[in-house]
């Protein structure tokens, strides 16, 4: 398999030609890392790997052999070091076992090649880490590729993965599959396994899943991963039918909430981004949907203060559970400025600010759910921006304390937080492109675990306004030497 024919294929038609023997899996594996080293060349979305062999996986899984990786964050394979984005885990630490996500991904057959970048502890929506460098937007390597699941969107926007795994506390997913013209799914909190580690990753608001390029591989995965594990706090009802059918079949008439300011962070939204969503709610009406303007009422300073309780609260865990675990003081050699802000002003907090913080999100999640009693989708821009300059979010910035920080983050990214907060299901779709030729996502939220009808409207769009002609220049002319080699 020439790696140009590679990377021309998503996950679910690799997975079927390994299955087939039209080609091996060692073959499939050989094309993804002439792909990897490639993309890496300009991206840098790796920071481990490619491994000399992939991970151990079944042979006999729905996506056997389809080379993976996993975000350096939360999600970890037994014996591979991980570091979190962090000089504070120096060169990595190994981990002792598998988290449960991680053995589903092994059964569904994917091959981990490697892990990828992500910022420092996550939390940015850009992927710069002083500890690992900066990954680049292959739609144009002056930009970023968003975060915190950057490296993992970089690599399989390139085409060097058909897939990838990511994370999403506040729009992690869905952030950089909108800057770099990806499917970015956030399922229902509890939909997918975050033990054994945690029970609510950052206060409930994080959620694990992956980056595809396609919307059939979306369904497909969430298929073969989702599910309850032994003292996991949530259990959801399995779907009625598979999620991939659910693709296949399309949407009923849904009744859509468009809305195109943002919900926190308090930034402008570019006016390419509202056309976008505008242009889209045009294509909705025309396949028979009802579309109005409308949104849930919500305080929004409430609301911020509240997700800045949570993240401070999250980072200052963090950081305090690492250094005290291996014996390292935290200071500027090992942490980036804003994560020591965060972290400090984490410390200050009282149990009666975590209380009154959820509080906050109890109010705002009935707010969300007696809204989705009248409409089954809200439609809005995935981002205020398409994208942003690498450099711009910078989180080594000693003139941020703490909030200015975080006012600086979701002022470019005020659509995605409200979704973690309500344990919504969200997807962001490459429904829209500016002159640039960015790629400009569209977000689409369900009522909570209700990612049927998010998938069967998302399967129809990708048929109404296909994107898969679409895809950056690089590293497109370096692949195609790499087949003459």
């Amino acid at each position: 398999m020439k790696p140009s024919e590679y990377t021309d294929l998503d996950a679910t038609a690799l997975a079927a030609l390994i299955r087939d023997r039209e080609v091996s899996a060692a073959e499939v594996t050989e094309a993804a890392v002439v792909a990897l080293d490639v993309a890496q060349q300009t991206t840098h979305g790796l920071v481990s790997g490619p491994f000399d062999a992939p991970l151990d996986h079944s042979p006999d899984g729905p996506f056997a052999g389809v080379p993976f990786a996993i975000k350096d964050l939360i999600t970890h394979a037994a014996g591979v070091p991980t570091r979190s984005g962090t000089r504070l885990l120096g060169s990595g630490v190994p981990m002792p076992t598998d988290t449960a996500l991680m053995q589903r991904f092994r059964r569904a057959g994917l091959a981990t090649l490697g892990l990828t970048a992500t910022p420092e502890f996550g939390f940015n929506a850009n992927t710069e880490a002083v500890a690992t460098g900066s990954v680049r937007n292959p739609w144009d390597l002056t930009r970023s590729p968003g975060g915190s699941s950057g490296g993992s969107a970089a690599l399989v926007a390139a085409r060097a993965l058909p897939v990838a795994h990511g994370n999403d506390g506040g729009g992690s997913i869905r952030i950089p599959a909108a800057a770099c013209g990806l499917v970015g799914l956030k399922p229902s909190q509890g939909r997918t396994s975050p033990g054994p580690d945690y029970a609510d990753p950052l206060l409930g608001l994080g959620v694990e899943f992956v980056l595809t390029r396609t919307v059939r591989d979306c369904p497909g995965l969430l298929d073969a991963v989702h599910g309850y594990e032994p003292g996991d706090r949530y259990r959801l009802p399995d779907p009625a039918r598979s999620y991939a059918e659910e693709a296949r079949a399309g949407s009923r008439t849904l009744r859509i909430a468009l809305h195109t300011e943002p919900f926190s962070g308090g930034g402008s939204v570019d006016p390419r981004c509202v056309a976008a969503v505008e242009s889209v709610a045009r294509t909705l009406e025309g396949l028979g949907h009802h579309v109005e303007r409308a949104a849930p009422e919500l305080d929004a300073a409430a609301f911020d203060d509240a997700n800045f309780v949570a993240w401070t609260s999250f980072l200052a865990d963090g950081v305090d559970t690492v250094a005290a675990a291996l014996g390292v003081v935290p200071g500027p050699e090992t942490l980036e400025a804003t994560t020591r802000a965060c972290a400090d002003h984490g410390r200050t907090l009282r149990a009666a600010d975590l209380y009154a913080a959820e509080r906050v999100f109890n109010t705002v999640r009935r707010a969300v759910g007696r809204f989705h009693q009248t409409y089954d989708l809200v439609l809005t821009p995935t981002m205020n921006v398409p994208n942003t300059a690498a450099g711009y979010l910078n989180a080594d910035d000693a003139s941020l304390d703490a909030r200015g920080w975080y006012d600086h983050i979701f002022g470019t990214a005020g659509f995605t937080a409200l979704s973690n907060v309500t344990g919504n299901p969200a997807v962001s779709l490459p429904l829209g492109h500016t002159d640039e030729g960015w790629p400009v996502g569209v977000q689409f939220v369900a009522p909570y675990a209700d990612e049927a009808t998010l998938l069967g409207l998302a399967g129809d769009l990708e048929r109404a306004l296909p994107w898969a002609d679409r895809r950056p220049s690089d590293p497109a002319d370096r692949l195609g030497a790499a087949d003459r080699e």
